[in-house]
């Protein structure tokens, strides 16, 4: 465990020992998820096995469950990223109050497509399923924050505060 637990920065160990504390002793693996999260942040936006192993192993859980929740949601990233990563919602909601125009807008902005990387390493574009938020559709989260009821003018004034 000191191996793996060398690869964890003290404010990540901090940070997950916040979570841990909200669960019984018995239930520390309950935390998984924001140690994910943790991790993935001080990893520039990306989680590789060796980091998602040292989560195991500081939970006291099986190196399987912690691949299972770090390969299930699209909230974790397993290859290097932009520094900001732009998930638009397609999912029905969204879909039908128009992301297929908020996609393409991104995508002529940026000059990318989903799934690729802005060249100066600023921007990843990803389509992801859902994101709970169907009642401001439609909607995208960049980075931590969410940005609903979105228009090409919206997005541009989001971008524009973003290129400072």
């Amino acid at each position: 465990m000191s191996e793996q637990r060398s690869m964890l920065s003290e404010p990540v160990i901090r940070e997950i020992e916040k979570w841990i504390k909200r669960y019984p002793p018995e239930k520390k693996c309950s935390a998984v998820i924001p140690a994910l999260h943790a991790v993935q942040r001080d990893n520039g936006g990306w989680l590789t096995t060796e980091l998602m192993d040292a989560v195991a192993d500081y939970l006291g859980m099986a190196r399987i469950a912690v691949y299972e929740v770090g390969t299930f949601y699209s909230m974790f990233v397993h290859e290097p990223t932009g520094r900001h990563k732009i998930n638009v919602c397609t999912n029905v909601s969204c879909m039908l109050c128009g992301s297929d125009e908020i996609v393409a807008h991104l995508q002529r902005r940026l000059g990318i497509k989903l799934g690729e990387t802005t060249a100066d390493n600023k921007f990843t574009l990803r389509e992801v399923e859902c994101l709970a938020a169907c009642g401001g559709a439609p909607m995208m989260q960049v980075d931590r924050a969410y940005y609903e009821n979105l228009t090409p003018e919206k997005i541009d004034e989001i971008l524009d505060g973003m290129m400072e």
